[in-house]
């Protein structure tokens, strides 16, 4: 039996985004979200607060990083997501992380996260009850200590964190449960009639 348990974000697991933009003056802006989602083959949907000063650099900049947060750095992780940036002026130089500028947009590419999107400013959706960075991934690099034989991210050396919604804790990600587009194949060949 269900129990009422009134209005709660069930949404699990929802991933640990570390955003990082350049403002104007070219400080690295840095934050962590964990509302956030592809929303395209090649885009992806940031669901911000439009006075994080995070937001506001990529709105100056056009450009942002996002990286998947990792155990060995949930610490670094947790720390740009409860520190802002709009009261810390050297919160990333507090956070322990180091950067490198994108060759490919204006922004930084954090170096402790094994993996990274590098994004343009596609759009940002903004409505009564909507605040959405979109960007446009334009690369995607990865440590090769995360890759698999065949050149893709492995989840399992990725060692991703989560964010769980209900209890505000972060878990660990990697142990495969099944193969995606095989494990309900047999319902599906039934419901054809194959």
């Amino acid at each position: 039996m269900k129990k009422d348990l009134g209005t709660v974000q069930a949404v699990f697991p929802m991933p640990v985004l570390v955003i990082a933009a350049y403002d104007k003056a070219g400080t690295i802006q840095t934050m962590n979200a964990a509302w956030g989602q592809i929303c395209d083959t090649d885009k992806i949907a940031l669901f911000l607060d439009a006075d994080h000063a995070t937001t506001k650099a990529i709105r100056e900049t056009g450009a942002f990083t996002v990286a998947l947060a990792d155990r060995t750095h949930m610490a670094e992780a947790d720390y740009v997501g409860i520190v802002s940036g709009n009261q810390v002026a050297d919160k990333f130089a507090r956070s322990g992380l180091h950067a490198a500028k994108s060759s490919r947009v204006n922004a930084p590419v954090l170096e402790e996260f094994p993996v990274a999107m590098e994004c343009t400013l596609a759009e940002i959706a903004e409505t009564k009850t909507l605040f959405a960075v979109v960007g446009t991934i334009v690369n995607t690099l990865a440590e090769e200590r995360v890759l698999d034989e065949q050149g893709k991210v492995d989840p399992a050396k990725l060692d991703a964190i989560a964010f769980d919604q209900f209890r505000h804790g972060y878990y660990a990600s990697g142990e495969k449960a099944g193969q995606a587009w095989n494990a309900g194949s047999a319902l599906a060949k039934a419901a054809l009639g194959r």
